[in-house]
């Protein structure tokens, strides 16, 4: 079963048709697309885009071609170009839950205390056994998975050791009800607000904060919008590395191989880019004035037990019989954490 998230442009969707209709002349050529910038030593897409394109055309004959940048449109279109055939390969991170909605469960927050658990979980049997599910539901092969990273909240009012530091202000938040149930859980006030809407909103007292992970806080200068940073990690967004299933079958058997390991070869690095940025980055908004905070364990268990129930009750309404997941999941991070 196959979902079509959103419709094409026009001028995305001529040049995709007029790629598509040389695929026979080009059947070497495999195209990865994704919406970060290409700069591989800062970008965790771009890093992990141009170490797969090395080792495929390394080891094989074909042909990679990269995409950057949205070149070929946002992720929601991404996804919808790979299910189509039309491009082969995309890194994407929240737009898979729209067309998988048992991914959606890896955003419940303060699932994961740290980096490597989550890891432990994506690249064990829970990982592999959402990357076939998944596939079932979409024909998406998850080739492996990079890191988009943990997300933390930030202020201009007061410093936020607890949750009850949250109460009364307003933070904005993605569309999403799962990110609206959180924030609610916490205390605070969520205000979805479009993410080229945000700096106004911040600069006028629209809202008093936003969440999001540190190199994305850094890169747009939302830090000197913002006085306070709390580093709570309250959801830690992966990378999906997917690949259009027939495509792979026409693979080779050698191909597919290489092609397997030279996505989890990519995963890796866009995690290590990832963490290299997210200690960059806390170093420079400190040293630019920002107030960063590291609760203790003792308070991420406070934030915890105030907004994971709200988003498991609605994921569990949401999700229906996949609602099994949110278990699975549990037991994956409770077998890595000991």
């Amino acid at each position: 079963m196959r979902f079509n998230i959103t419709k094409l442009t026009a001028v995305t969707a001529l040049a995709l048709g007029l790629a598509a209709a040389g695929a026979g002349a080009q059947a070497q050529t495999l195209r990865i697309a994704h919406v970060d910038p290409d700069e591989w030593t800062a970008s965790k897409k771009g890093a992990a885009a141009h170490v797969f394109k090395n080792i495929v055309e390394g080891e094989t004959d074909l042909t990679v071609e990269l995409f950057p940048a949205g070149a070929l449109g946002n992720e929601d279109e991404l996804v919808n170009q790979v299910q189509e055939g039309l491009t082969q390969i995309a890194l994407v991170s929240g737009a898979m839950s729209k067309v998988c909605p048992a991914a959606s469960v890896l955003d419940i927050p303060y699932t994961f205390a740290s980096a490597t658990i989550a890891w432990d979980v994506l690249d064990g049997p829970f990982g592999d056994a959402l990357a076939a599910h998944c596939l079932d539901k979409t024909g998406l092969r998850t080739l492996a998975y990079g890191e988009t990273g943990f997300r933390n909240f930030t202020n201009g009012t007061r410093e936020i050791r607890t949750p009850a530091d949250m109460e009364g202000l307003k933070f904005r938040v993605q569309p999403i009800p799962l990110y609206i149930e959180m924030v609610k859980g916490l205390g605070g006030e969520p205000t979805p607000i479009a993410w080229t809407e945000l700096p106004n909103a911040l600069s006028t007292g629209v809202v008093d904060g936003q969440e999001n992970p540190v190199g994305v806080i850094y890169a747009n200068n939302l830090h000197k919008l913002q006085k306070y940073m709390t580093l709570d990690g309250h959801v830690y967004a992966a990378d999906f590395i997917i690949i259009n299933d027939e495509f792979f079958q026409s693979l080779a058997p050698a191909e597919q191989e290489v092609v397997a390991k030279a996505a989890r070869v990519a995963g890796t690095m866009g995690r290590a880019i990832q963490q290299w940025g997210t200690a960059e980055g806390v170093n420079k908004v400190q040293a630019e004035g920002m107030q960063v905070y590291s609760p203790t364990s003792d308070e991420l268990a406070m934030f915890a037990e105030k907004a994971q129930p709200a988003v498991v009750e609605y994921l569990r309404g949401e999700l229906g019989d996949d609602a099994k997941w949110i278990d699975d999941l549990q037991a994956a991070v409770s077998t890595a954490s000991e």
